[in-house]
């Protein structure tokens, strides 16, 4: 029997797999590794059943040129050396006429694990600032504020706590699948949970404290803890007084806007079971509140994550056994941040940054206000964790290629990533994609962003690609994956496509590698091994990792403590303390809320909506809609709705659920239906009723408010006859 180990990157959890084949077999069988120290077994049907995905009839094995307009889907077969020449052409036009600046690049930092900070090398030598992501969205945002605080993105130390704090996370057996093994583990051993979230999810039911909270006020929640454990002195006063900066003006901001009746008032949790719960997380022994896509994609999601972050530090759970770890980059690995040679970028062009002035936080204005800090505690300046570091904001750039302010943006190139459901005002995007003088898609199948480009080029998957895995430099883990096949002739994996656009661009210097093993091996020299070698020895490899690091190195802050009062926030004309902000209530013509999320475990994203074997358990887009409600507004089970808000309307199967709040319908993000001609995205998908206008902003950092926004909902007129999963193969 043939056994070889990989990473699967179906989703973003990085689960590594044993893949095994009998003699004579073609195909190998999928399991989670039983051996892993961490999450053992890991494995979810997304990752199980990934050949039924990817060998779809429908898959892109050429590279297609576009032949009539944008978005009517006439293409022809082209060879990767006309597609490469010809957009090398187009874009050195685009910069000779409008400067790099023209240049904006959107990429899956997940789905295309191999380019080892490729992108972004390539846009700094080209002298683009205009790099964006889907977790400008979701996690990316989250590392970039935390840096604000003490300098780095921590870990949470599953293995060792005594308390679990989970904002609106439902992990489970098809879900951040890794995440749930440590957190039943962490259960098992008798660590409490306490779960933030209006719906009663398993994690919820199984919470010994449940916070049935309203959504959109998790950040208000926190300040209300901040509160209890400040007044109460639950805070460790020695941590407080040696290693923080700010306590007294937070404690008067505390004890001026936050009082416990207003955080009730505003969360609807009783007084009561917010001090419990906060009394339960601050005595512990160890606690920790992993990461949550929850408080990113809050209108107050700086306030929020900054207050997640205050009461890790002030409870003296930051660097300590079981609590959250401030890893730093890996010593056995050069690193993608180093790669990506950001020093390459002149002042000048990140100044040019779309979003710098108005929503600086994950831009480059905030990470040169750290970067010496960053050097002098990690010794790195531009550290790029989960590849979520000084990129653009999303709003401001989709305005930019849309309408040419501040300046014009005129090639897109999408990698890896459904860009144009991918980030809030979907009409926006498209408004900006139809404005370009050249859009390019790389990825496994015709997506609605594929539809909308001029070359659609074909990529690899992880089953047939090599990878170092280095946990998107947000811990020191290092893992290896073999490649189990080949991929078809003419699909390439990211890192050829940019080194072979780089070459014809000029810069074939500073890409050497031939392959991306050979990058590989380069990466590994610190370790004095080759890929190769690696991969044959270590399935995973961790370093050396100590707690309490600060105490030697100070944290990564202009004061070198940690920043109760954010002298980084001050800097950029932002309140330095964090606050709470109301968005737009329900009223007569809008009164309903409705959240994006409660990611279904078949897809991850928009990806797998081609595939009937996920499809089956799935047919349809579905709204959850409280039995109240479904009542109140003449819905009926089964049959479709419409759900509208002031930029647009969506239509959806309802399922009536009393798990779901009255006054709360959920919304699921990323549908579209390959097996319809017009693809269904402006049908169905999240971003066509997601605002990003300033009210709906978070002001910090500019990402739009998805977890409640007043919205009404009705009977569809015309009941459609869903063609079911024809085409669907």
């Amino acid at each position: 029997m043939e056994s070889k180990h990989v990473i699967c990157a179906t989703c973003d959890i990085a689960c590594q797999l044993i893949a095994t084949r009998e003699k004579g077999e073609a195909r190998f069988t999928l399991a989670g590794n039983l051996d892993h120290p961490i999450a053992p077994g890991a494995i979810c049907a997304k990752g199980k059943l990934a050949h039924e995905v990817f060998e779809h009839p429908n898959r892109l094995t050429k590279p297609l040129k576009r032949v009539g307009e944008r978005g009517e889907g006439k293409w022809e077969e082209i060879s990767w050396e006309q597609a490469l020449g010809e957009i090398a052409e187009k874009l050195q036009g685009v910069i000779k006429q409008h400067g790099p600046e023209a240049l904006v690049v959107s990429s899956g930092p997940w789905n295309c694990s191999t380019e080892s900070g490729m992108t972004r090398r390539f846009m700094n030598l080209l002298g683009s600032p205009n790099y964006l992501s889907p977790v400008a969205l979701c996690l990316g945002n989250t590392a970039a504020v935390n840096r604000l605080t003490y300098g780095w993105m921590p870990l949470p130390d599953f293995e060792n706590t005594q308390c679990i704090v989970m904002m609106g996370h439902n992990p489970h057996n098809q879900s951040w699948v890794w995440e749930y093994i440590r957190l039943r583990l962490a259960e098992k051993r008798g660590a409490k949970l306490i779960c933030f979230d209006p719906r009663l999810s398993q994690t919820a039911d199984r919470a010994d404290i449940h916070l049935a909270l309203k959504p959109g006020t998790d950040g208000a929640l926190c300040m209300g803890w901040l509160r209890v454990i400040v007044e109460e002195k639950l805070y460790d006063k020695a941590f407080v007084k040696n290693w923080t900066v700010g306590f007294d003006q937070l404690k008067q901001r505390l004890a001026q806007d936050f009082t416990l009746d207003k955080v009730s008032e505003i969360t609807g949790v009783s007084v009561e079971d917010i001090q419990q719960s906060a009394r339960m997380y601050a005595t512990a022994e160890s606690a920790i509140i992993p990461w949550s896509p929850i408080t990113d994609q809050h209108v107050s999601s700086t306030s929020a994550i900054r207050a997640i972050s205050i009461l890790r530090a002030i409870t003296g759970n930051l660097d300590a056994p079981g609590g959250e770890m401030l890893m730093g980059v890996n010593p056995n690995i050069i690193s993608e941040s180093e790669i990506e040679l950001t020093q390459a970028l002149s002042d000048e062009q990140r100044k040019k940054q779309l979003g710098y002035h108005q929503h600086p936080v994950f831009t480059f204005k905030a990470a040169d206000l750290l970067s010496e800090h960053s050097q002098r505690v990690f010794g790195i300046e531009y550290p790029n964790i989960v590849k979520g570091a000084h990129m653009a904001v999303p709003s401001p750039t989709f305005r930019a290629m849309a309408y040419g302010d501040p300046y014009p943006v005129k090639a897109f190139i999408s990698i890896a990533n459904n860009s144009l459901m991918g980030y809030g005002n979907q009409t926006l995007i498209k408004e900006a994609m139809l404005n370009q003088d050249l859009n390019v898609c790389v990825d496994l199948f015709m997506t609605p962003t594929g539809n909308l480009c001029d070359y659609v080029l074909p990529g690899d998957t992880w089953l047939e690609r090599p990878n170092l895995m280095d946990t998107y430099e947000w811990s020191t883990m290092l893992q290896s994956s073999y490649a189990l096949y080949d991929p078809p002739a003419e699909c390439k994996n990211v890192y050829f496509f940019i080194k072979e656009l780089a070459h014809r661009m000029g810069l074939a210097e500073h890409f050497p590698w031939g392959t991306v093993t050979d990058l590989f091996d380069y990466r590994l020299q610190p370790l004095g091994m080759s890929y190769q070698e690696f991969t044959d020895n270590y399935k995973m490899k961790f370093s050396e990792y100590k707690y309490y690091n600060y105490k030697k190195t100070g944290f990564a802050t202009p004061s070198g403590k940690v920043e109760l009062y954010s002298s980084v926030l001050e800097d950029l004309g932002f309140d330095p303390l964090p606050y709470y902000r109301n968005v737009p209530e329900p009223n007569a013509e809008y009164p309903l809320k409705f959240f994006v999320g409660l990611r279904e475990p078949q897809f991850f994203q928009s990806g797998q909506r081609h595939a009937r074997v996920l499809r089956k358990g799935n047919r349809t887009p579905r709204t959850f809609v409280n039995p109240i409600d479904a009542k109140k507004f003449g819905l009926i089970e089964g049959e479709w709705a419409t759900i509208e808000t002031h930029v647009g309307k969506i239509h959806m199967e309802v399922l009536v659920r009393d798990d779901i709040p009255q006054g709360l319908i959920r919304v699921p993000h990323g549908w579209w239906l390959p097996e319809e001609n017009d693809l269904g995205a402006f049908e169905h998908n999240d971003g066509v009723i997601v605002p990003d206008s300033e009210e709906y902003l978070d002001r910090e950092q500019g990402i739009p408010h998805l977890k409640g926004v007043p919205c009404k909902i009705y009977p569809r007129i015309e009941q459609r006859e869903y063609i079911g999963l024809k085409g669907v193969k």
